[in-house]
């Protein structure tokens, strides 16, 4: 399951249902508008896997790594979320549930840089070409 954070505009919202995606909106699906980054991670904690997609790089937090879900910090322009999520959802390391399962991301320009529980250390990876 996908997550949006509410941070995520309706514009960004309407292409990635124009390119199939489906996913669940923080203030509409699920919690209530304006919740706490905290009372979020409770949520997924109850979520069946998910994946929780924000603009807000408070939830770039290698101790917020957590085997039942994963969490990406887009760290590009608001009116590029929709793009750097569906390339992520693209990218090898990323491409299944299973693969984001315990990571959190920054997504960027240049790549992704993620935790996971083993190895402790960040990790990067440049986007691939189509």
């Amino acid at each position: 399951m996908l997550v949006l954070d509410e941070n995520l505009s309706a514009s960004q919202r309407q292409l990635l249902r124009k390119w199939r995606i489906r996913f669940r909106f923080v203030g509409a699906d699920v919690a209530r508008s304006g919740a706490e980054d905290e009372d979020l991670i409770s949520l997924l904690h109850e979520l069946s896997q998910p994946t929780f997609f924000t603009l807000d790089r408070d939830f770039y937090r290698g101790d917020w790594v957590h085997p039942n879900y994963g969490l990406v910090w887009l760290d590009v322009g608001r009116h590029e979320a929709a793009v750097f999520i569906r390339r992520f959802l693209r990218h090898p390391l990323f491409d299944t549930k299973t693969k984001r399962l315990g990571v959190v991301a920054r997504v960027h320009g240049d790549g992704v840089r993620w935790w996971r529980r083993k190895p402790r250390s960040p990790q990067s990876a440049p986007w691939r070409d189509s």
